[in-house]
C-alpha cells in the first residue's frame, strides 16, 4: 500500500505525486497518463497505454541524451 498527500497548485487545482516505488512497480514515466475511475469505494488511477512505439522512442532519445558523448565517440571508432 503506497500513502501520498494531494498538494494545492497556484491556481487552486490540486496535484498527486505518486511515489517513486510505485511509479517502478507499475512501469509508469513522467509524462504518462492515467485513467481516474470513480467508484462508490473511492478512485481507481489506471494507467493509459498508448502506441507502445512512441514510449519506446522516447526512452530511446532519453538514453542518446544521456550517453550523447559516448555515443558520439562510439560512431568515430575505426571499425576496420
Amino acid at each position: 500500500m503506497f500513502k501520498t498527500i494531494i498538494h494545492r497548485l497556484e491556481d487552486g487545482s490540486g496535484a498527486l505525486l505518486l511515489p517513486r516505488e510505485m511509479l517502478d512497480s507499475l512501469d509508469l514515466q513522467v509524462g504518462d497518463e492515467l485513467q481516474i475511475i470513480e467508484t462508490d469505494d473511492g478512485l481507481i488511477l489506471r494507467p493509459v497505454r498508448h502506441d507502445n512505439y512512441k514510449r519506446q522512442m522516447n526512452a530511446a532519445r532519453d538514453v542518446m541524451d544521456k550517453y550523447e558523448a559516448a555515443l558520439r565517440k562510439l560512431s568515430t571508432l575505426d571499425n576496420s
